[in-house]
């Protein structure tokens, strides 16, 4: 297969990869957004814990999102594949927020 063919799935993986962490990153704003109606009004100790381990557990997801595939790749010495995965997936995420931006202009 040619050059173009593989770069073009990469960026597919790189739009899914985005997709996917956009999709994440939505479920997280939603208990943000209704935590207090869920959960009640957390003015003790464990509010700032856990929202602490919140963030810690959600960085480890991104990561896992956006990069366990490019190292999987890299390991198999295919690093040229790696690195323009994580360029397309970094290039989709910047294309959402601008959506996102947007939206929020318009509506």
């Amino acid at each position: 297969m040619g050059g173009k063919y593989k770069t073009s799935r990469l960026c597919l993986g790189g739009f899914v990869q985005a997709l996917g962490l956009g999709g994440y990153c939505g479920l997280v704003g939603l208990v943000f957004l209704n935590g207090d109606s869920w959960f009640g009004k957390m003015d003790r100790y464990w509010g700032p814990m856990l929202f602490l381990m919140l963030f810690v557990v959600s960085a480890m997801i991104s990561i896992l999102i956006v990069f366990y595939y490019p190292y999987k790749l890299f390991i198999l010495d295919k690093k040229r594949e790696a690195v323009q995965l994580v360029m397309c997936t970094t290039g989709w995420l910047i294309g959402l927020v601008v959506v996102g931006l947007v939206m929020m202009i318009v509506f």
